[in-house]
């Protein structure tokens, strides 16, 4: 049974603040925004908040939708992105160059050079690499959703797709998402929009997840979904997958919620029962790709009472997945506002991540580092899950 967290005092939260890897007057320093409880001469690191075993991570901007804004893509380009990137997170997830009209744009070629600067990335900074993701209904190239392909040349170009990719990064990816978004909101497959799905029907999620493990079998494999952060119909139905699945010695290993909120929408209060049930099948669990977006005022500029709440809904994601004992990444989709893909997506939306456009924390950073650090505290160790830990 985990030890009592007890809520820190002010004055004990800032004794306990992590000593300063850099001099108190550098300009990292200068550029922060410090709540009143936090002092000036600590450099605030969330991957040293965080517990032992328990990755904090966010995904890496570039790619996808990136292409298309007026700026250069994040990641080589933008100096000060990177070492924030190597500094505050032990974990990264691409945030859209290992899908496949990134990684794969024809039939007969690949494209690793992103993915293989983030992978080296994450090698020399020490962080975990989650891999996203490898059967999906979007982000395809078209040269596979418009081509006519039989039944068993589809097969083989995924069998080939996930070998390939999942092979590459044999033993430098920690966690694949394997089968990504299959169920709608209702909890029934995505057999008109998945292509894999319509055409090969669902033994091929199987099929996915021993391919995967065939090409890298210490990577652990991942359910992953948005949607499903409560029980509801969604999550019954990966719930049941999971226990069918299992039931058939599929390596299947974990079970993700992405956990995309808004605070146009209550906080999912479900949120620790459900990744409890599948932590209780014997599963991973993990949060991969939180933020939390608000209607922004005419002004663009979130209210401070936005922002309290924002920091609150991080706060309780997190504290769901660390209550959890097979909980043991939390991952921030972005951490800063200026490469967010949320006001692409969501009109009127924005502010979603835990820094400003100029990468000032904002509360919500300082919950997550809070919370990581009271755990951390009182719960200094935190088991391994799943096949031999981390």
């Amino acid at each position: 049974m985990r030890p009592i967290r007890f809520a820190i005092t002010a004055l004990a939260a800032a004794a306990l603040t992590v000593p300063a890897a850099v001099p108190a007057a550098s300009a990292d320093t200068a550029e922060r925004h410090w709540p009143p409880h936090h002092s000036h001469g600590k450099a605030e690191r969330l991957r040293w908040a965080a517990p032992h075993g328990f990755h904090i991570g966010t995904a890496v901007a570039g790619g996808g939708h990136h292409l298309e804004q007026d700026y250069p893509d994040p990641f080589t380009s933008d100096r000060r992105y990177r070492r924030t990137l190597a500094r505050q997170f032990d974990s990264v997830s691409p945030e859209n160059q290992m899908k496949w009209e990134y990684i794969h744009p024809e039939r007969d070629e690949y494209d690793f050079e992103m993915a293989d600067r983030i992978v080296r990335f994450a090698g020399r900074h020490g962080q975990v690499v989650r891999g996203h993701t490898l059967l999906w209904h979007s982000q395809n190239p078209a040269w596979l959703e418009e081509g006519d392909f039989s039944d068993a040349e589809l097969r083989s170009i995924l069998r080939d797709h996930i070998t390939t990719v999942v092979g590459r990064y044999r033993g430098r990816i920690q966690q694949w998402d394997v089968a990504n978004e299959i169920f709608d909101s209702e909890g029934n497959l995505r057999t008109e929009e998945n292509i894999w799905l319509r055409e090969l029907g669902p033994g091929v999620i199987a099929d996915a997840f021993r391919w995967a493990h065939r090409a890298d079998p210490h990577a652990e494999l991942y359910l992953n979904d948005y949607g499903v952060e409560s029980v509801n119909a969604k999550s019954d139905a990966y719930y049941e997958l999971s226990r069918e699945l299992l039931a058939d010695g599929v390596p299947l290993h974990g079970f993700s919620a992405q956990a995309h909120l808004s605070l146009d929408y209550p906080f999912p209060g479900g949120l620790e029962e459900n990744l409890r049930r599948f932590d209780e099948l014997g599963l991973g669990t993990a949060i991969t790709e939180i933020d939390v977006r608000m209607t922004l005022p005419e002004s663009g500029e979130p209210t401070a009472e936005q922002l309290d709440t924002q920091a609150d809904y991080y706060r309780q994601a997190l504290s769901a997945c660390l209550d959890v004992e097979g909980c043991d990444s939390f991952t921030i989709w972005g951490f800063t506002d200026k490469y967010s893909w949320v006001p692409v997506f969501f009109e009127g939306q924005g502010a979603a991540t835990v820094m400003t456009e100029d990468f000032t924390r904002k509360k919500s950073f300082f919950a997550v580092y809070d919370t990581l650090k009271d755990e951390k505290r009182w719960w200094p160790g935190r088991p391994g899950h799943g096949r031999g830990g981390h």
